[in-house]
């Protein structure tokens, strides 16, 4: 079975992502579309296993393997997590429906180190590109601001919301490079600390629920393996 195969006869979700589904999509703003398939259980009876993750086959498409995706939203990945609780689904089945519904059982505080991290990782870049006496991506910064103000909320209310909302042109402002470095710098500071002060308040628990994802993906692959829906 070929990865287009896969995708076309197996995806169980795929929504669209990016500055769409943020609430920061402009005229020129790409489709970011991903997704997750479940690849027949009979496959990995061979020597040769399907693959983990499939990029294509449209453009800006993406696509993981169930079990894949689950190890990393069990992780905290944040595009991972961010990918299920997309504003913007385009197709989904049975199975689906039901991972969207696990979506609870992912979150955990540890998106604090997750999303944090990755944010710190990002922003070092950028100054990285103003010590070489260059400009910064605006839209690397916009997308970091976005990032923190996400796990702010996320850690104070346990639901993680995607849409950005009032933010919108303030955080387009940044991405047009209409906002200083010292007030985005300053905005980044007061955003940070505001999600080391929701950590400890936080109402989600202090790991994800592992046995209960593991319980759905072993049901689906039986399933799978039964010739059956799951």
């Amino acid at each position: 079975m070929t990865p287009e195969e896969l995708i076309h006869e197996h995806t169980i979700y795929s929504c669209v992502m990016g500055s769409r589904a943020f609430g920061l999509a402009t005229d020129g703003s790409d489709i970011d579309r991903r997704g997750v398939f479940l690849a027949p259980t009979a496959l990995y009876w061979r020597f040769e296993k399907p693959p983990r993750h499939v990029e294509g086959p449209a453009e800006e498409q993406f696509s993981w393997e169930l079990e894949r995706f689950c190890e990393l939203a069990l992780r905290a990945n944040p595009n991972i997590l961010e990918c299920l609780h997309s504003p913007l689904v385009e197709r989904i089945d049975a199975t689906g429906r039901e991972l969207r519904e696990l979506r609870g059982a992912f979150l955990s505080r540890q998106v604090h180190e997750t999303f944090t991290g990755y944010a710190l990782g990002q922003r070092r870049r950028l100054e990285g590109q103003l010590r070489e006496g260059g400009v910064p991506r605006w839209k690397h910064a916009m997308h970091l601001l976005r990032l923190l103000a996400s796990c702010r909320e996320l850690l104070r209310t346990g639901e993680l919301v995607l849409d950005v909302g009032a933010e919108r042109e303030r955080l387009l402002a940044v991405k047009r490079g209409e906002v200083g470095w010292p007030e985005v710098e300053s905005w980044m500071h007061r955003t940070a600390d505001e999600v080391e002060r929701a950590v400890a308040r936080s109402p989600l628990p202090a790991a994800p629920d592992r046995a209960r994802v593991e319980d759905f993906l072993v049901r689906t692959r039986r399933a799978s393996a039964l010739g059956r829906p799951g």
